[in-house]
Order: C-alpha cells, then structure tokens, then sequence
C-alpha cells in the first residue's frame, strides 16, 4: 500500500475494508469512502478549505450538549433528517406521510383526558384540535397513545422558556373506541431553529433564513402499527415554501379555521391520522 494518488486511493482505501465482520458496516463504510472521495476530487478541495470544514465541524461538535444537538440541526438544515426519513417511511394509500421529530420532543409529557385544556395559561389565539386515529382503510383505532407538543405564540417551546415551572403546550392523549381525541390550547406561531452557532453561521453564509412554518406537533402509536411521527402545518403560514428543514409536504397542510361568532377570534384543526400497519 504505497504510491497513492488522486486516482488510486479511492480503491486502497476501500480496499482496507476487506476483514470487516459487519456487512452492513462494510457496506456502509464503502459507499462513504468512495462519495466523499469523489466530492473532494469533484470539488477540487484545498487545505484550506479542507481545515474550514474539520473546524466547523469541531465547533459544531462542542456546541452539543444535554438541551441542544448542533450535528441534528446540520442534518435537519442539509436535508439528510428528512431524506433519511423518506427512506424509512415509504407511506401506503391512506397513511399520514412523516416529517422530522424535532428537537423539542418531552417522552415525560403528561397524560391527560381528552378535551382538556393544555395551554397552562399561556396567553395567545384559542386553538381547538380534534383528530381521529385509523387504520389506512378507515377503521378506527381504540387506545392509541397521541402525543402533541407546540410553540407558543411568540414562536417559543415550554423548553426554551426558563421562567416557565411545568411543561405546558404539549400533553398525551388516548383515543377512544371511535378512534377520536381532542384538546385546546393556544395557536403556534412561526419561529427560527437555534441560529446562534456554526449552523446558523452556515445558513447565513448561504444565504438562507433560519425559520420554520407554524405547526402542531403529533407522535402517534397504536399496536400492530408502526409509530407515526409528523407535524400539521397551518396554511396561513409563512416560509411553507422555503422550511429551513424542509419538513413540509403538502398532505400536512390544514386549514386552522377562523371563528371570530362568539366575538372572541378562534381558531380549530381537524385531521384525520392514517397509521401504516407493522
């Protein structure tokens, strides 16, 4: 192994994989390899271009921590998160398509009864959600367990909120035998994903915006059907078009009706949740 150039040490180093015990490693490994060597040849990278990126990289790395994941938001903002999930949920007729998880998911939320207020006396537009949990042929699903989470008004989750004493705009739910809940709470806005470090530095270079699109949160899961994981996005937002995630398909959409009757604005979200069968 000796004499390496630009066109033969693609094949060396591939080459060093043969003992792999994984075949799954192996072939992961390999694919690695030979894109990022034919990127940096396509590219024509130089040193320092090269020291730029291991240093972003490092920085990106010692921005994480137990309340924030920088490589996540890399992933999210490059569109791996969502080509990765793409990939994984190939969604039959009559499924909820996916979108990414988020960084602001809480496994410790509450169990509530349906219809209950979960605002926590957060201020902001009135927001009611009924939604119904089936089958994709339409059969209803009894018991499944519906998580919902969401920022407030000013764009902020209860986890960004230091002032704030217990989780609030967000709870679980169990359907009933109709395969029906309900909650109330208050209307999400739009808001920026943290932009404060390399991420952030990246998206301004490339002159783009840090903002996602008002949404509703749901991770929904029932026995005998694989977890569904997906946001309802109001129709009415801004930056639909241009996701800094690019989380956005078009059957997440929904219409977050306007009811101003009782003279005080309301809004209200009605959905139908199709999960895929294991």
């Amino acid at each position: 192994m000796r004499d390496f150039d630009e066109h033969n040490i693609t094949d060396a180093v591939i080459d060093s994989l043969a003992q792999t015990g994984d075949a799954r490693l192996k072939t992961i490994t390999t694919s690695l390899v030979r894109h990022l060597h034919d990127f940096v040849r396509d590219a024509e990278i130089t040193f320092d271009e090269w020291n730029a990126a291991i240093d972003f990289l490092t920085r990106t790395g010692q921005m994480c921590n137990d309340r924030r994941q920088e490589f996540i938001l890399l992933s999210d903002t490059l569109g791996v998160s969502m080509l990765v999930d793409a990939i994984n949920h190939r969604m039959p007729a009559g499924a909820t398509e996916t979108t990414v998880l988020g960084p602001f998911f809480v496994a410790a939320a509450p169990e509530v009864q349906s219809g209950a207020d979960i605002a926590g006396g957060m201020e902001g537009e009135p927001l009611s959600v009924s939604g119904v949990v089936c089958s994709p042929e339409g059969d209803p699903l009894a018991d499944a367990t519906v998580d919902v989470w969401h920022a407030d008004d000013d764009g902020y989750y209860d986890v960004q909120q230091a002032d704030l004493q217990s989780l609030t705009m967000r709870a679980r739910f169990r359907t009933d035998r109709n395969g029906r809940f309900a909650f109330t709470s208050v209307m999400p806005a739009f808001y920026p994903i943290p932009h404060d470090g390399p991420v952030g530095e990246m998206l301004q270079a490339l002159g783009r915006h840090p903002y996602r699109p008002a949404h509703v949160h749901f991770m929904i899961a029932a026995k005998g059907y694989e977890m569904l994981i997906t946001h309802i996005f109001d129709a009415e937002s801004p930056y639909l078009d241009s996701d800094a995630v690019f989380g956005v398909k078009n059957s997440l959409i929904a219409e977050f009706s306007r009811d101003d009757r009782s003279g005080q604005p309301q809004r209200s979200l009605s959905y139908r949740f199709g999960l895929k069968p294991l």
